[in-house]
Protein backbone atom coordinates (compact mmCIF):
# COMPACT_ATOMS: atom_id res chain seq x y z
CA UNK A 1 0.00 0.00 0.00
CA UNK A 2 1.42 3.38 -1.05
CA UNK A 3 2.03 6.06 1.50
CA UNK A 4 -0.75 8.66 0.92
CA UNK A 5 1.44 11.76 1.30
CA UNK A 6 4.64 10.55 -0.35
CA UNK A 7 5.44 12.62 -3.49
CA UNK A 8 5.74 10.38 -6.54
CA UNK A 9 8.84 12.18 -7.87
CA UNK A 10 10.89 10.64 -5.04
CA UNK A 11 10.59 7.26 -6.72
CA UNK A 12 12.09 8.57 -9.95
CA UNK A 13 15.65 7.85 -11.05
CA UNK A 14 16.60 11.56 -11.46
CA UNK A 15 15.66 12.30 -7.86
CA UNK A 16 17.59 9.29 -6.53
CA UNK A 17 20.64 10.27 -8.58
CA UNK A 18 20.43 13.86 -7.35
CA UNK A 19 20.12 12.69 -3.75
CA UNK A 20 23.12 10.39 -4.08
CA UNK A 21 25.15 13.14 -5.71
CA UNK A 22 24.25 15.53 -2.92
CA UNK A 23 25.49 13.11 -0.24
CA UNK A 24 28.70 12.48 -2.20
CA UNK A 25 29.34 16.22 -2.53
CA UNK A 26 28.76 16.77 1.16
CA UNK A 27 31.13 13.95 2.08
CA UNK A 28 33.80 15.39 -0.24
CA UNK A 29 33.46 18.85 1.31
CA UNK A 30 33.81 17.40 4.78
CA UNK A 31 36.95 15.48 3.79
CA UNK A 32 38.49 18.60 2.21
CA UNK A 33 37.71 20.64 5.31
CA UNK A 34 39.25 18.00 7.58
CA UNK A 35 42.37 17.82 5.41
CA UNK A 36 42.79 21.59 5.47
CA UNK A 37 42.37 21.63 9.24
CA UNK A 38 45.08 18.99 9.81
CA UNK A 39 47.53 19.90 7.04
CA UNK A 40 49.49 22.34 9.17
CA UNK A 41 49.86 19.84 12.01
CA UNK A 42 50.98 17.10 9.62
CA UNK A 43 53.61 19.33 8.02
CA UNK A 44 54.90 20.37 11.44
CA UNK A 45 55.19 16.73 12.52
CA UNK A 46 57.06 15.82 9.32
CA UNK A 47 59.46 18.70 9.92
CA UNK A 48 60.06 17.52 13.50
CA UNK A 49 60.68 13.94 12.34
CA UNK A 50 63.16 15.13 9.71
CA UNK A 51 64.97 17.29 12.26
CA UNK A 52 65.25 14.27 14.58
CA UNK A 53 66.84 12.11 11.89
CA UNK A 54 69.19 14.94 10.88
CA UNK A 55 70.50 15.20 14.43
CA UNK A 56 71.17 11.45 14.38
CA UNK A 57 73.30 11.53 11.21
CA UNK A 58 75.04 14.86 11.90
CA UNK A 59 76.51 14.97 15.43
CA UNK A 60 76.43 18.23 17.41
CA UNK A 61 80.24 18.21 17.39
CA UNK A 62 80.10 19.28 13.75
CA UNK A 63 78.72 22.62 14.95
CA UNK A 64 76.67 22.94 11.76
CA UNK A 65 73.54 25.08 11.74
CA UNK A 66 70.72 25.85 9.35
CA UNK A 67 70.25 22.33 7.98
CA UNK A 68 66.55 22.75 7.24
CA UNK A 69 66.94 26.27 5.91
CA UNK A 70 69.92 25.69 3.61
CA UNK A 71 68.43 23.24 1.16
CA UNK A 72 69.94 22.58 -2.23
CA UNK A 73 68.34 20.58 -5.04
CA UNK A 74 70.49 18.69 -7.50
CA UNK A 75 69.57 16.26 -10.29
CA UNK A 76 69.99 12.54 -9.66
CA UNK A 77 70.70 9.84 -12.28
CA UNK A 78 67.06 8.71 -12.15
CA UNK A 79 65.82 12.20 -12.96
CA UNK A 80 64.20 12.96 -9.61
CA UNK A 81 65.84 15.91 -7.83
CA UNK A 82 67.71 15.21 -4.60
CA UNK A 83 67.17 17.62 -1.72
CA UNK A 84 70.39 18.11 0.24
CA UNK A 85 70.36 19.67 3.71
CA UNK A 86 73.55 21.60 4.35
CA UNK A 87 74.96 22.69 7.70
CA UNK A 88 77.06 25.84 7.80
CA UNK A 89 79.76 26.84 10.26
CA UNK A 90 82.29 29.67 10.04
CA UNK A 91 81.09 30.59 6.57
CA UNK A 92 81.59 27.19 5.00
CA UNK A 93 79.68 23.96 4.50
CA UNK A 94 80.55 21.60 7.34
CA UNK A 95 77.97 18.84 6.96
CA UNK A 96 75.46 17.52 4.46
CA UNK A 97 72.57 15.08 4.58
CA UNK A 98 70.11 13.67 2.08
CA UNK A 99 67.82 10.72 1.52
CA UNK A 100 68.87 7.52 -0.24
CA UNK A 101 66.92 4.52 -1.43
CA UNK A 102 68.09 0.92 -1.61
CA UNK A 103 66.42 -2.26 -2.83
CA UNK A 104 65.63 -4.64 0.00
CA UNK A 105 64.14 -8.13 0.11
CA UNK A 106 60.60 -6.86 0.74
CA UNK A 107 60.73 -3.51 -1.03
CA UNK A 108 62.51 -0.14 -0.94
CA UNK A 109 64.69 0.82 2.02
CA UNK A 110 64.70 4.56 2.68
CA UNK A 111 67.85 5.90 4.34
CA UNK A 112 69.30 9.24 5.32
CA UNK A 113 73.04 9.80 4.93
CA UNK A 114 75.14 12.41 6.73
CA UNK A 115 78.60 13.43 5.47
CA UNK A 116 81.25 15.94 6.45
CA UNK A 117 82.90 18.28 3.96
CA UNK A 118 85.57 15.68 3.15
CA UNK A 119 82.99 13.08 2.20
CA UNK A 120 83.37 10.99 5.36
CA UNK A 121 80.24 9.41 6.75
CA UNK A 122 78.96 11.04 9.92
CA UNK A 123 75.97 8.74 10.23
CA UNK A 124 73.39 6.63 8.41
CA UNK A 125 69.87 5.87 9.62
CA UNK A 126 66.92 3.93 8.22
CA UNK A 127 63.83 6.04 7.59
CA UNK A 128 61.52 3.21 6.56
CA UNK A 129 61.59 -0.39 5.32
CA UNK A 130 59.48 -3.54 5.11
CA UNK A 131 62.18 -6.13 5.81
CA UNK A 132 61.62 -9.33 7.78
CA UNK A 133 61.45 -8.82 11.57
CA UNK A 134 64.33 -10.56 13.33
CA UNK A 135 66.41 -10.71 10.14
CA UNK A 136 66.40 -7.73 7.83
CA UNK A 137 65.31 -5.25 10.48
CA UNK A 138 68.82 -5.40 11.99
CA UNK A 139 69.57 -2.44 9.74
CA UNK A 140 67.74 -0.31 12.32
CA UNK A 141 70.01 1.33 14.89
CA UNK A 142 67.50 0.41 17.61
CA UNK A 143 67.83 -3.29 16.78
CA UNK A 144 71.55 -3.68 16.02
CA UNK A 145 74.74 -1.61 15.81
CA UNK A 146 75.48 -2.80 12.24
CA UNK A 147 74.46 0.54 10.68
CA UNK A 148 76.96 2.36 12.94
CA UNK A 149 79.83 0.55 11.23
CA UNK A 150 79.70 3.00 8.33
CA UNK A 151 80.68 5.98 10.49
CA UNK A 152 84.00 7.50 9.45
CA UNK A 153 84.17 5.68 6.11
CA UNK A 154 84.28 7.26 2.64
CA UNK A 155 84.40 6.24 -1.00
CA UNK A 156 88.17 5.79 -0.75
CA UNK A 157 88.14 4.14 2.65
CA UNK A 158 87.52 1.37 1.81
CA UNK A 159 88.22 1.58 -1.94
CA UNK A 160 85.10 1.80 -4.08
CA UNK A 161 85.50 -1.79 -5.29
CA UNK A 162 85.15 -2.97 -1.67
CA UNK A 163 81.81 -1.23 -1.11
CA UNK A 164 79.93 -4.53 -1.22
CA UNK A 165 78.92 -7.22 1.25
CA UNK A 166 81.51 -9.94 1.82
CA UNK A 167 79.49 -12.46 -0.15
CA UNK A 168 80.01 -10.24 -3.23
CA UNK A 169 83.71 -9.75 -2.59
CA UNK A 170 83.40 -6.62 -0.50
CA UNK A 171 84.17 -5.55 3.04
CA UNK A 172 80.82 -5.45 4.80
CA UNK A 173 79.16 -8.14 6.85
CA UNK A 174 75.72 -9.42 5.96
CA UNK A 175 73.14 -10.98 8.28
CA UNK A 176 72.72 -14.72 8.51
CA UNK A 177 69.80 -15.58 6.22
CA UNK A 178 69.33 -12.00 5.05
CA UNK A 179 72.01 -11.01 2.56
CA UNK A 180 69.72 -9.00 0.27
CA UNK A 181 68.89 -6.41 2.91
CA UNK A 182 72.46 -5.34 3.81
CA UNK A 183 73.42 -5.57 0.15
CA UNK A 184 70.73 -2.99 -0.63
CA UNK A 185 71.91 -0.70 2.17
CA UNK A 186 75.59 -0.89 1.22
CA UNK A 187 74.74 -0.27 -2.42
CA UNK A 188 72.62 2.75 -1.57
CA UNK A 189 75.35 4.28 0.59
CA UNK A 190 77.93 3.64 -2.15
CA UNK A 191 75.71 5.51 -4.62
CA UNK A 192 75.32 8.33 -2.11
CA UNK A 193 79.10 8.67 -1.84
CA UNK A 194 79.38 8.68 -5.63
CA UNK A 195 76.77 11.43 -5.73
CA UNK A 196 78.90 13.50 -3.35
CA UNK A 197 82.00 13.07 -5.49
CA UNK A 198 80.10 13.96 -8.67
CA UNK A 199 78.60 17.14 -7.19
CA UNK A 200 81.25 18.13 -4.66
CA UNK A 201 81.82 21.63 -6.03
CA UNK A 202 78.12 22.50 -5.91
CA UNK A 203 77.52 20.84 -2.56
CA UNK A 204 80.38 22.65 -0.84
CA UNK A 205 79.72 26.06 -2.39
CA UNK A 206 78.40 28.11 0.56
CA UNK A 207 75.36 30.39 0.31
CA UNK A 208 75.95 33.88 -1.02
CA UNK A 209 74.24 36.28 1.33
CA UNK A 210 70.77 34.97 2.09
CA UNK A 211 70.58 32.83 -1.05
CA UNK A 212 71.81 29.26 -1.34
CA UNK A 213 74.03 28.75 -4.34
CA UNK A 214 72.97 26.34 -7.02
CA UNK A 215 69.33 25.50 -7.61
CA UNK A 216 67.48 26.07 -4.39
CA UNK A 217 64.22 24.53 -3.30
CA UNK A 218 61.42 27.07 -2.88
Amino acid sequence: MDEPNKPRFRDGIPYQALLLGGFATLATLLLVAANMATQGAIEQRQKEDLQLFLTQVIPPAQNASGLLENKLQLPAPGGKPVTVYRGIGQGRIKALAWELSGKGYAGPIRLILGLDAEGKILGVRVLSHAETPGLGDKIEAQKDDWILGFNGLSLGDPPEARWKVKKDGGQFDAFSGATITPRGVVGAIREGLRFFEAHKAELLDPPKGSQTSGRTEP
